[in-house]
This record gives structure tokens, sequence and C-alpha cells, in this order.
């Protein structure tokens, strides 16, 4: 399935897609050195809000969506060199409000889980027009 929305989103901070389908999403990010938030490797946990974010934003998959809230849980630390995986799926829309679930793992463990509400306006949040 095409991607239609976040096309310039740089992989190496957000993801890389694997899998994407009507409502669903997977995205693998390795993480990295400049990830690093202390000298023991701990990864900061924005870099894996924002690959759930990305995962949430192609389960919607609207040029469009944008994020308006989420409820997350930081379950188990990352360490830099650790391939973590989010898995993203559209629980439910009502008009333009989609809930999406997102688990973020690593080989199956939950380390981040999260519920995303986005929104799909009917122009881009930046069209001043």
């Amino acid at each position: 399935m095409e991607i239609r929305t976040h096309q310039c989103i740089d992989a190496a901070i957000c993801g890389h897609p694997l899998h994407v389908d009507s409502g669903y999403s997977r995205i693998e990010l390795l993480t990295s050195s400049v990830m690093a938030a202390d000298r023991s490797g701990l990864v900061h946990g924005g870099f894996i809000f924002g690959l759930a974010d990305y995962a949430a934003m192609i389960a919607v998959n609207h040029p469009n969506v944008v994020l308006g809230a989420a409820d997350v849980k930081f379950l188990k630390p990352v360490r830099v060199g650790e391939t973590v995986v989010a898995e993203a799926r559209v629980e439910e829309v009502q008009g333009k409000k989609n809930w999406v679930a997102v688990s973020v793992m690593i080989d199956r463990e939950i380390v981040f889980q999260g519920m995303f509400t986005c929104f799909v306006p009917e122009k881009h949040v930046l069209d001043a027009n």
C-alpha cells in the first residue's frame, strides 16, 4: 500500500516502514548513538515517541493527518543499538477523529504503549486559506 502522509520523514530518526495496510502499520527503527540520553546508552524517550507517532500517522495514512493527543506509557528502557518495532492499528474512527493503538517492541517484548488521537482535517494544518 502506498504511503500518503509524512513523506519527508527521516527514517534514521523515525523509522522505516515494514508493512502498511488499511488502518495498520509496522515501522522499524535501529537506535543509534545520536539518540543517547546519557553515557550508559539509554535512548531518549522522544525518539521512541517519534517512532510511535510516525506509526500512528501511517496507520491513518491520509495526507492531512495530524496528532491531537497521546496517552502513553514507557514500560522498559531502550539501549543504543537495539532495534525497536512499532505496530499501529486504527481502533476507532468518528468523523475526522481516529484513535490509534500503538505498541513498540524489542523482540516481541513491549517497551512502550500508547493511544494516539489523530485528526484528519479537510486541508493541511499549515494551509492559510
